[in-house]
């Protein structure tokens, strides 16, 4: 059977880093790292990610404060709170609760946030860094990807990586992170997709595969090629009655067929989930340490 990437403790462990790190920045520079989420509506897994995530910060010592606005909330109210939030020196971190409303343009509204303070690194200032290997924040997701493979004992140089999904958050710039000529990264990686013909003789060359698809169970054990390491991104609701509220949560990955052939592989949940909301302290923490060099320099 294969061996368990456990997010949830590999986060803890990163977590516990930040925990120091937040220490020192306020022994040494008298400053706490602030996060501002942005909520907008009464999506219920928004509001549940959005209340994990204070509660992360506040285990760490990073100030969170949420700032949840109606669902009828126009364009101009949102670009407003966020121009406020950008000149708020309590705030380090801005996070847009995605999805928005539809009467609300995402991409203005994300491109709105201070790059210095895009902690989801989406910005297309930081994506635009991240192709050329030098931005201050990593989209959390990949990161987290990344460091659950590295911490794990999976260092991916040299390794053939299939990405299966091509999403701006997850898909693209995880192949963009993993193919850096740096440490912990150095991959071959192949990126497929909704027009990627063949899809299981791809994945069957893979090393290490990321399932970032948005589709239940998709993976399956005649996909993957022995001993290979499977990260399961994705989080799917499939009803079952026999759960307490009728549904439960499996990735993009066959679990029960494909760890019966992979070397090792990440739980649904308990995997990348808990990878994302840590690699977002990190991100908050780092902004702030920039904003103290800013202020000093």
């Amino acid at each position: 059977m294969a061996k368990i990437l456990d997010g949830t403790a590999t986060a803890e462990a990163i977590r516990r880093e930040v925990a120091r790190g937040v220490k020192e920045l306020q022994r040494e520079h008298g400053v706490t790292p602030g996060l501002a989420a942005v909520l907008v509506g009464d999506d219920p897994p928004s509001a549940v990610y959005v209340r994990n995530k204070g509660r992360a910060c506040e285990r760490v010592g990073i100030l969170s404060q949420t700032f949840h606005l109606p669902q009828e909330t126009g364009q101009q109210e949102l670009v407003r709170l966020i121009d406020g939030l950008n000149r708020d020196a309590r705030f380090h971190g801005i996070l847009v609760q995605l999805p928005l409303p539809p009467q609300i343009d995402e991409q203005e509204v994300l491109y709105r946030v201070d790059p210095d303070k895009d902690v989801d690194g989406l910005h297309p200032v930081n994506m635009g860094r991240l192709v050329s290997g030098e931005s201050p924040f990593l989209p959390c997701t990949p990161h987290g990807i990344q460091q659950l493979l590295l911490r794990n004992g999976y260092d991916p140089a040299g390794k053939r990586v299939v990405v299966c999904g091509r999403s701006q958050i997850v898909g693209k710039p995880l192949a963009i992170l993993l193919m850096q000529k740096k440490p912990g990264a150095n991959a071959t990686v192949t990126v497929c997709h909704t027009g990627t013909r063949d899809l299981a003789s791809v994945t069957r060359e893979a090393d290490i595969l990321v399932a970032a698809m948005g589709s239940p169970q998709a993976i399956t054990a005649d996909m993957v090629k022995e001993g290979v390491v499977v990260v399961d991104v994705g989080v799917n609701r499939v009803e079952d009655p026999s759960a307490e509220r009728g549904y439960r949560l499996v990735g993009d990955v066959d679990f029960e067929g494909v760890s019966r052939k992979a070397e090792a592989i990440s739980p649904v949940p308990g995997g990348v989930g808990p990878m994302t909301i840590s690699m977002l302290l990190v991100n908050t923490l780092t902004a702030a340490r920039r904003a103290v060099e800013r202020d000093r320099g």
